[in-house]
C-alpha cells in the first residue's frame, strides 16, 4: 500500500482523506485539461469527500470532462461530490467590493466541503460603522475569514471585537505602496490583535482550509 496512486505526470495522494478528513485538491495552473481529468477521475474513485480543483479559469474549465463537477467562474472552482453540510459557521467579512473574487473562492470552497459561510461584504474601516452594524453576525460564527487588501486593518479590528478564531487574507488591491498585498500581508502579521491566522496574498482557498481544520478537529474531539 503505497498511499498514492502513481498516473506518470503525477502523485495522487490518495491517503489524503483519512489524514486530514479531505480528498487533495488539484491546483489548476500548469496543468493540461487531460492531466487535470485523469486526477480528479482518480480521486473520486478512490475517496468518498469533495473533489476541488482550483484556479481553474474557464477556457481549461470547458475542457475537464468529469461527470457531474460543477464550475464557479468568479471563484475559479470545480467541485465535483459536494460535501453534505456540518454544523461549523464560518462569517466571511470583505473590505472592499474589490476584494470579492478573493472572497468568492473562500466562500465557495467553505460550501464545497460543508462549511456553512455567510459573507458580510464591504465592511472595511474607511467607514467602521459599516462593520460596526455588523458585530452581531460576526460574533455568531465559529470562525471568521477577514479579506482585506489596502492596509488591512480590517483583520486587527474584526480580531479585537470576536471571541472566535480570525483568519486573515490579505489581498492584492490597493495602490502602488500596497505592493501588491504585502502591505496588508506584513499588517496582519504585525496586528495587535493576538492570535490571527494569517494565510498568503489572495488565497481564500487557504483560509478555507484554515478553517476545515478548524472543524475537522473540533469534531473528531467531540
Amino acid at each position: 500500500m503505497t498511499g498514492f496512486a502513481d498516473l506518470g505526470y503525477a502523485r495522487v495522494d490518495t491517503d489524503r482523506e483519512t489524514r486530514q478528513g479531505l480528498p487533495e485538491v488539484v491546483y489548476a495552473p500548469g496543468k493540461r485539461p487531460a492531466e487535470i481529468t485523469g486526477i480528479v477521475t482518480e480521486l473520486l474513485a478512490r475517496s468518498t469527500g469533495p473533489v476541488l480543483v482550483t484556479r481553474l479559469e474557464a477556457d481549461v474549465a470547458a475542457q475537464v470532462q468529469v461527470p457531474g463537477g460543477s464550475y464557479d467562474e468568479t471563484a475559479r472552482l470545480l467541485v465535483c461530490r459536494p460535501a453534505q453540510p456540518r454544523p461549523f459557521r464560518v462569517c466571511i467579512a470583505t473590505a472592499g467590493t474589490s476584494d470579492w473574487p478573493v472572497a468568492a473562492e473562500a466562500e465557495a470552497v467553505c460550501a464545497a466541503i460543508g462549511l456553512t459561510a455567510h459573507v458580510v461584504r464591504d465592511v472595511g474601516v474607511a467607514g467602521i460603522h459599516r462593520l460596526l452594524a455588523a458585530r452581531e453576525e460576526l460574533a455568531q460564527a465559529d470562525a471568521v475569514i477577514v479579506v482585506a487588501g489596502m492596509e488591512g486593518a480590517l483583520a486587527s479590528a474584526v480580531g479585537g471585537l470576536v471571541a472566535c478564531p480570525v483568519i486573515a487574507v490579505p489581498t492584492s488591491t490597493g495602490y502602488g505602496a500596497a505592493l501588491e498585498g504585502v502591505t496588508a500581508l506584513l499588517a496582519m502579521l504585525t496586528s495587535c490583535a493576538a492570535g490571527l491566522t494569517v494565510v498568503n496574498i489572495d488565497s481564500g482557498f487557504g483560509a478555507a482550509m484554515a478553517a476545515h481544520r478548524l472543524a475537522h478537529t473540533a469534531a473528531g474531539r467531540r
